[in-house]
């Protein structure tokens, strides 16, 4: 019979111990926890922080789980699911909307279009599934930096290039649009990212109220905008689509 790998037990038990209970731990608590030197608990807990599965405070010096295992545990919803849940709520919202609706994940530190419903006028449109959009001037890209803390470090780490110059890309500024994101649950872009162009995006949640996708949609400025602001009731379709997904994942109500 093939034996336990040791340094892999000791790890995943260190794991499940800064998953429950206290938040935080120090050293000295998670080795007294699991019967392990000091030395040899800090080995591994120097290892997991380097490969993202566990976070030091840098205040305190307690440990705490990472956000790569935000990464890991949201993989079971593989991407189909999400689109297939989205795809009668997509096709109403381009309806009501007028406009084309995309759908975006997170992947690579952009985001990848994974479903695209066109503009029901007949016009002529290229099909953008498969395309990446940056993080921090598109609406997807916003709501997905605002809510997934994965997102959110890619784009800390990222460029953050000025397309327009309307696009938000100093730190400062841009964690301000982040938090008026968070405060009123959808993000804009009006001419970020391409001249002419507006988009109006949602966050889409699982059954843990773990950010998943994006939803919105992307048109002409002066379609979506009157008297140079977003017209409430796209940004109210945008919303309501997002939580009908997310209710269709078992988020429940939002």
């Amino acid at each position: 019979m093939a034996r336990n790998i040791q340094s892999l037990e000791r790890a995943a038990a260190m794991l499940r111990l800064l998953a429950g209970g206290e938040r935080r731990l120090g050293l000295s608590d998670i080795a007294s926890s699991l019967g392990l030197a000091k030395g040899t608990a800090h080995g591994i807990l120097r290892t997991l922080q380097q490969e993202g599965f566990v976070e030091q405070d840098d205040a305190s010096g307690r440990y705490q789980l990472g956000a790569e295992l935000l990464r890991l545990g949201t993989t079971y919803l593989d991407v189909h699911e999400l689109r297939a849940r989205a795809l009668v709520w997509t096709d109403d919202l381009a309806r009501s909307s007028g406009e084309s609706v995309h759908l975006g994940v997170l992947h690579q530190q952009g985001v990848l279009i994974v479903h695209h419903v066109f503009r029901p006028d007949d016009s002529r449109q290229v099909l953008e599934i498969g395309a990446m959009q940056p993080l921090h001037s598109t609406a997807l890209g916003k709501v997905l930096s605002a809510y997934d803390p994965v997102a959110h470090s890619e784009v800390l780490e990222s460029e953050r290039k000025a397309f327009t110059d309307r696009t938000v890309h100093a730190l400062s500024d841009f964690e301000g649009v982040l938090d008026v994101t968070r405060a009123r649950g959808y993000a804009a872009d009006v001419e970020e990212t391409w001249e002419g162009v507006a988009s109006i995006a949602a966050p889409i949640h699982d059954r843990r109220r773990m950010p998943v996708g994006a939803v919105g949609i992307t048109g002409a400025v002066e379609r979506l905008c009157r008297d140079g602001e977003l017209r409430p009731e796209l940004i109210a379709a945008v919303r309501d689509c997002a939580r009908a997904v997310s209710r269709d994942l078992g988020a429940g109500r939002f």
